[in-house]
């Protein structure tokens, strides 16, 4: 007997990043239905990953299953968002203290190159490179800090930060290449307290354009709501 095929771990992972990302940015609205065969034509993949990842994010609160409607998403709001960047920004201060008395030059060097790359992805508007590069900055700071279990608690935060559609937020850019220059210099100099200072900063300024990026999104779907319920009177 042939045993069933398994869907790959990835297919369902990366439909769990794009529906948090459309959820965080707006795109998807507190209430709107999520139709597992709609985002499997979208992402080109099987609706069977596509409902494991419904699931996913159901257990993890940004979905709800309402009985005859089937998956919805869950009630967001600005301040939702930027509670959440409190959390990362406290975890990420911490993380970035202990990489600032851990980095070496090697080390240094290699986040000076990250932080140029990802200034000449601004500078062409490559967005997915934009987007590439700052995970990357990110995450070699975090190793740098050699502190498992934090890394760890980062990592369950930040499923609630969206890493796609990031570059669309006005601001975020000329924001990120800013804020890692000050973060960069802080780590240089060997200041632990700057340094974390400069990334929960850093990180409540990301969170910050989130969620007016998603309060002003939401205002106006409600605000053509309203204009087409009215012309319809």
């Amino acid at each position: 007997m042939n045993e069933p095929k398994r869907v790959r771990p990835q297919l369902s992972d990366e439909a769990s990043s794009y529906i948090r990302a459309l959820i965080m940015s707006g795109s998807l609205r507190p209430g709107a239905q999520v139709r597992p065969e709609v985002l499997g034509e979208e992402l080109q993949i099987s609706s069977t990953p596509v409902r494991e990842a419904l699931q996913s994010l159901r257990v993890e609160g940004f979905l709800e299953l309402v009985p005859r409607k089937g998956f919805q998403v869950a009630p967001l709001t600005g301040k939702d968002i930027r509670d959440i960047f409190r959390v990362q920004a406290l975890i990420g201060g911490e993380l970035a203290a202990r990489a600032t008395l851990n980095a070496s030059e090697g080390d240094l060097a290699e986040l000076d190159a990250l932080h140029h790359e990802l200034i000449a992805a601004a500078a062409r508007h490559d967005d997915a490179s934009l987007e590439e590069k700052n995970h990357a900055f990110h995450r070699e700071i975090n190793l740098l800090a050699n502190s498992r279990k934090i890394i760890w608690a980062m990592g369950l935060v930040s499923r609630y930060v969206p890493r796609r559609f990031y570059s669309s937020i006005e601001g975020w850019p000329k924001a990120t290449v800013d804020d890692h220059a000050k973060l960069l210099e802080a780590i240089r100099s060997g200041d632990a307290e700057t340094a974390r200072r400069e990334m929960e900063e850093h990180l409540m300024h990301s969170g910050e354009l989130l969620a007016a990026h998603f309060d002003e999104r939401i205002a106006s779907a409600d605000a053509g709501d309203e204009a087409q319920g009215l012309a319809h009177v």
